[in-house]
């Protein structure tokens, strides 16, 4: 009697497994799918580029000389008129002693010498004129010669004709004069040829390279140093020329550097370049980055991503569940009433896991995650939500109606 009994338990159990899973069959196989919602979406493209001044200046030397003395190095930073490095300069030096010698002799003893002829001419000159009076009153008395009279007058006329002389001397040496212009042009000349072996800082900012040590020779045309100026910090991003359609001046971007991914920074799309690059194929993008973080340095590698769109409620897909077909559109799995059907549909914004369905889909819909499934339209399918667990007493499934 008990052996018939474990007999028709063992059947009744072998029963309920087969008719379930008959069921099980032909409800179809539990495939991973999603629950389709409304929220919100951003789309952002997302690239690597690099930190880069908006501008540098490039230093270098206007004259030829040997650098005696280099005061900057890589990474200082510099404000207009900080010296960068010092040539050696004996020949201008003795240039300028030179010229500054030639005015200073116009102005103390060219010039006084000339007011001294003046004045020794003009005594010179009332002593002729003295000397032709007393003569012509003497002639008059018949107690000289017509002769001798006439010489005082013609000495007379000759020391006129000196004190005329000495005074435009005089005149043309005065202050201000151009013989003194002409000198003092001449000092500020060669100042100007000595000052230029200073070489100067003409702009703030940070010394990004230096290729000046002692003992090199300078020359002009010859790069002595490169500074990053002061400012504003750009982030120049090469993306594919595929996102061109959706770039646009203004967008704003979250950066991260490399160096410190724990401290992202805001930065905003400032330039689009208007030519691609033919060999990569990409269009430089630049990045205005305001205020600039303290730890950014030239020449850091920084991801990007460029919010290029936003909506605060839509109705969103998995890209996984998505089959792009024409340019907008794309084929997905829908699964109504246990089977699976073969949509198209039109597409919005595009996240890096999600997109944006405008036509075609509806909230609370459910589709699957493999939208390459090897599945033929109508066939039975049973619905898992993904990251729900395996074990069929914990998933969670999509209820369905046997036909």
């Amino acid at each position: 009697m008990k052996r018939f009994r474990y007999l028709v338990i063992a059947a009744c159990v072998a029963f309920g497994a087969l008719s379930w899973g008959l069921v099980q069959n032909m409800r179809g196989p539990a495939l991973p799918g999603y629950e389709v919602t409304a929220r919100p979406l951003v789309q952002t493209v997302v690239a690597t580029g690099r930190v880069a001044a908006v501008s540098r200046a490039q230093v270098g030397s206007p004259v030829t000389g040997v650098v005696v003395e280099r005061r900057v190095r890589e990474g200082d930073l510099v404000h207009p008129g900080d010296v960068l490095a010092v040539l050696r300069a004996d020949d201008l030096e003795a240039a300028v002693r030179e010229a500054e010698a030639v005015l200073a002799q116009l102005q103390q003893s060219t010039r006084p010498q000339a007011q001294a002829g003046l004045r020794e001419a003009q005594a010179r000159l009332a002593q002729a004129s003295r000397e032709a009076s007393r003569r012509r009153e003497l002639f008059q008395q018949q107690m000289i010669t017509r002769e001798a009279m006439e010489q005082a007058s013609q000495a007379e006329t000759i020391a006129r004709t000196a004190v005329e002389q000495a005074l435009l001397t005089a005149r043309s040496l005065v202050a201000g004069n151009p013989g003194e212009a002409a000198a003092r042009a001449r000092v500020a000349s060669a100042k100007a040829q000595l000052a230029k072996t200073t070489i100067r800082a003409e702009v703030a900012g940070t010394v990004l390279t230096r290729n000046a040590e002692p003992g090199d020779l300078a020359q002009p045309g010859r790069v002595l140093f490169e500074i990053a100026r002061s400012g504003d910090t750009e982030v120049v991003v090469p993306l594919d020329e595929k996102n061109l359609e959706v770039l646009a001046i203004g967008q704003v971007a979250m950066c991260i550097a490399d160096a410190y991914p724990v401290r992202p920074f805001p930065a905003k799309v400032s330039f689009i370049a208007p030519g691609i690059d033919p060999q990569r194929g990409t269009v430089d993008v630049r990045l205005t980055v305001a205020p600039v973080p303290g730890f950014l340095r030239q020449g850091m590698t920084v991801s990007v991503n460029v919010e290029t769109g936003r909506r605060d409620r839509a109705i969103v897909a998995p890209n996984d569940a998505l089959v792009a077909t024409d340019g907008g559109r794309a084929t997905l799995w829908l699964v109504e009433n246990g089977r699976a059907t073969r949509r198209q549909v039109q597409l919005g914004l595009r996240g890096l896991t999600q997109t944006e369905v405008t036509a075609g889909l509806r909230a609370g819909e459910w589709i699957l995650a493999d939208a390459k499934a090897a599945l033929t339209q109508g066939d039975r399918v049973r619905v898992v939500a993904t990251g729900q667990a395996a074990d069929p007493a914990t998933r969670k499934e999509l209820p369905v109606k046997l036909d």
